[in-house]
């Protein structure tokens, strides 16, 4: 019998200190542990003393719970202690052993998890264990924090393909470029900024063919620390010259080409194998259907998934943009407004498919934020 969801009404406010402070340590593996989870952990004494805390840092590298306990340093302190961990601590072997087991062993008196682990080799397994071993087992505390730091894992795993966010920059009357298809810069320095942070938490960035031959970008993690994702061309005809910065810079390695071009793939293209193996990168080329004359993305999306790609920043044109949101490809939006008014050029969203207001899409959980000068709104499909 699996044991039950204790009510966010049992939980002290020592509790969700303790567990806010695993929150905080889980989101410094952002961008590190994906395909993984960002899991944080927090050991509390007897005493309300907070003994250790650890996060996963690595993919591949120790968990959570596993780095808090190497920093106990008197193994009496664990003597009726509390853990709190983010997420159920894993029951099977992976590129690590069982977490759960290494706590079974432990003198704890509690174990406090934010949210069950929705993967299907864990999901009740690892609690399972623990109650078994006479340790009480409460869940779902700051659930609803624990599954927004994860959003993007918990997609995956449900879906099989990467969590899809668009980021999308305009003035304040719709437009992305002027007529003369200029773009830089419509928004300001620290809105750029706040790019850049997503790009470093992010498994890829993702461009249509137009912005690679419009603006040469180089899709890279440069104003703030960070990862730098992999960089991703939907180049249905297979046409891009190999001289753009993304083919020739030093981050080469981490670009893939989307086509639907059998003949060109074929001519000019190996299939890509593996994003474990760092030989497999370099021009490499995944070759999806064409539907309807273009790309087929939901079968792309897929193919990234199976590559181990759980999530993606989409920095789209107007019609890469528009045909993500007419499929319904998108998870969730982040627009910048800028206070400026170019009156022509090209539209942010443009043909969408829908002929009346009663077809309007709406967001949902939307927020607002001042971005230096710039309005940035951020909804879900």
């Amino acid at each position: 019998m699996m044991q039950k969801k204790s009510s966010q009404s049992t939980f002290t406010p020592a509790d969700i200190k303790f567990m806010n402070m695993a929150l905080e340590l889980a989101a410094k593996g952002a961008g590190y542990v994906s395909p993984n989870p960002m899991v944080g952990c927090v050991i509390v004494s007897h005493s309300g003393k907070v003994i250790a805390k650890g996060y996963h840092e690595r993919f591949g590298q120790a968990h959570a719970e596993i780095n808090a306990l190497k920093k106990v340093k008197d193994r009496s302190d664990l003597v009726d202690a509390v853990m709190y961990v983010t997420l159920e601590p894993c029951s099977h072997h992976g590129k690590t052993p069982p977490c759960a087991d290494t706590i079974c062993e432990l003198p704890l008196k509690r174990v406090v998890i934010a949210m069950v682990d929705p993967n299907p080799k864990v999901s009740g397994r690892g609690m399972e264990r623990i109650r078994k071993a006479g340790i009480l087992v409460e869940t779902g505390l700051l659930e609803e924090e624990a599954r927004e730091l994860n959003e993007a894992f918990l997609h995956f795993i449900r879906f099989g393909k990467p969590f899809v966010t668009m980021k999308m920059a305009q003035t304040l009357d719709g437009y992305v470029a002027a007529p003369d298809g200029s773009s830089q810069w419509i928004t300001g320095e620290q809105s750029r900024e706040r790019v850049h942070h997503w790009r470093s938490r992010y498994d890829a960035v993702m461009v249509g063919r137009n912005t690679v031959m419009n603006d040469n970008p180089r899709l890279t993690v440069r104003h703030v620390d960070g990862r730098q994702p992999y960089r991703i061309v939907i180049d249905g005809p297979h046409v891009l010259d190999r001289k753009m910065d993304i083919f020739s810079d030093q981050f080469e390695e981490k670009t893939i080409v989307i086509t639907h071009n059998r003949e060109a793939f074929r001519s000019h293209a190996d299939p890509m194998l593996s994003l474990l193996s760092p030989t497999a990168f370099r021009g490499k080329t995944l070759l999806v259907d064409e539907l309807n004359g273009h790309t087929d993305l939901d079968q792309a999306f897929y193919e990234l998934g199976k590559l181990g790609i759980a999530s993606i920043l989409i920095e789209p044109g107007r019609d890469l943009a528009s045909a993500l949101i007419r499929d319904n490809l998108v998870d969730k939006i982040h627009a910048f407004i800028a206070p400026k008014i170019l009156g022509g050029g090209a539209r942010s969203i443009l043909g969408v498919g829908l002929n009346s207001i009663q077809e309007i899409i709406e967001l949902r959980r939307t927020s607002v934020e001042q971005v230096g000068n710039d309005v940035l709104l951020t909804g879900y499909f």
